[in-house]
């Protein structure tokens, strides 16, 4: 059965920690190829290169969040099936998700590059940086099928328990982008297209890792007359998947207009928030990782009918969040400064002035950081529970609250206002996915409550 998990027994404070932990290893690893790429562009191509890769930051998320959403959300049946302990069932799930995963991976390629060039421009994007951006992200996106590839199979992994392996796999991709930046970028001075490539070539390599491990595992075996598309299931899949996917979307076009208006305010200030955006996966990096393991952990239990150790793990998920999240704000505050210092180079005065803007933003983030972390709690946990509505619906909260803030709050305070619309945004997504979390955990507990009376 190779080195899959059941998450049905034992202490859920146990479980989820040493299902998240490999996973933020893996996301630390992941991080820290991100720095590399971003200080090897900053410091070598200087602060065009810079925030060029920053202002395609949120297109390229727009792209990655379609692809995450539908992996992610094929992986919750997954898991409620494996909980359940249906393996017929398990193994159609499993082929029917990646025949979709395929049609999605060409879908979304095709979208990346006719949407490329025309969202740029109504971006705004400055002169000087956008064909450095157009060129950053053509190598990107032309790697949309390894980047299903890697996400699809990873979450295939952890829907089963197996947090080991997307482990192993990222730390093979962080050692080979940070090797292939060096090379390609200071030795060959391929510029922001070697960066790209490097990216994809390690998300090839974990892909490979994880495909490799998938093979072993032996409920998921599945014989040749059997790989057909199940429609009902095929069906079922993308209820759950697609509006993971559009969640994402509408998160992503908030930022993009966040990004629209940061342009305007010069190369400056896009190359300071790209600084600190290049941070912002060290402040999640924990809460992505409870969040995987409280999706597994829900979808499982859910599966087996186990409605009380839902809210065990849950309660317990919260607890680990606003600790893990309080420690990670202290050395934001006390280190932040030289942290995104490591970024940016060039004109003295103006690398001063990108510093502060970076460091400002990355306070106000570090402050509110315990909100972002029920997000990704409460987020997961609904998706688990095979609720993909809600966090949509949350998804919107979050665009309102980002474009309101970002139009509306530099007008009364000045430049101070552009650093308060990512944390607007997590406290809107909180007020949908807490209240919706408690409502369907309530409604969870009355049917399953009526179907044991009978």
């Amino acid at each position: 059965m190779g080195s899959v998990k059941n998450m049905t027994s034992g202490s859920p404070l146990r479980i989820l920690f040493s299902f998240a932990l490999p996973l933020m290893v893996g996301n630390v690893f992941q991080q820290l190829y991100t720095m590399v790429d971003s200080m090897v562009v900053g410091k070598v191509l200087g602060l065009n290169a810079l925030a060029a890769v920053g202002n395609g930051e949120w297109l390229n998320w727009l792209v990655l969040s379609m692809i995450q959403g539908f992996a992610q959300g094929f992986s919750i049946r997954l898991a409620q099936d494996f909980g359940a302990n249906d393996i017929g069932r398990l193994k159609k799930t499993y082929v029917t998700s990646l025949r979709l995963s395929i049609l999605c991976a060409a879908g979304v390629l095709c979208f990346a590059f006719a949407a490329l060039r025309p969202i740029l421009h109504l971006l705004h994007t400055p002169a000087e940086i956008f064909p450095i951006t157009v060129t950053y992200l053509s190598v990107i996106f032309a790697g949309v099928p390894i980047v299903m590839a890697y996400n699809f199979l990873a979450s295939v992994l952890r829907s089963l328990g197996d947090s080991q392996t997307p482990l192993k796999a990222m730390i093979a991709a962080s050692v080979c982008n940070i090797i292939l930046d060096l090379l390609f970028v200071i030795v060959f001075h391929w510029g922001v297209a070697g960066a790209a490539a490097a990216t994809l070539i390690g998300q090839a390599v974990s892909a490979v890792i994880c495909y490799l491990s998938l093979r072993k595992i032996e409920i998921i075996r599945t014989p040749k007359s059997e790989r057909r598309l199940d429609r009902g299931i095929a069906a079922e899949l993308l209820r759950l998947a697609a509006p993971f996917a559009f969640q994402n979307v509408i998160i992503s076009v908030g930022g993009l207009v966040v990004q629209f208006v940061i342009n305007g305010y010069g190369v400056l200030y896009i190359a300071g928030f790209t600084a600190t955006n290049k941070l912002y996966g060290i402040l999640e990096i924990a809460a992505i990782s409870y969040g995987f393991a409280l999706t597994t952990y829900v979808g499982q239990n859910y599966g087996a009918g186990q409605t009380r150790r839902i809210t065990r793990g849950v309660h317990t998920g919260v607890l680990m969040g606003i600790v893990t999240s309080a420690l990670i704000s202290a050395v934001m505050f006390l280190f932040g400064r030289h942290i995104v210092g490591a970024f940016i180079s060039g004109d003295p005065k103006d690398a001063a002035a990108t510093v502060e803007i970076a460091y400002h933003y990355l306070c106000v983030m570090a402050a509110f950081l315990p909100v972002l972390y029920l997000l990704h709690i409460y987020r997961s946990s609904l998706q688990g529970l095979g609720d993909t509505i809600m966090p949509m619906v949350s998804g919107g909260a979050e665009l309102v609250m980002r474009i309101l803030t970002i139009l509306i709050l530099p007008r009364l305070i000045g430049n101070e206002g552009l650093f308060w619309a990512e944390v607007l945004a997590w406290a809107g997504a909180d007020v949908v996915l807490v209240s919706s979390y408690y409502i369907r955990m309530a409604d969870i507990g009355k049917r399953f409550i009526k179907k044991e009376a009978e």
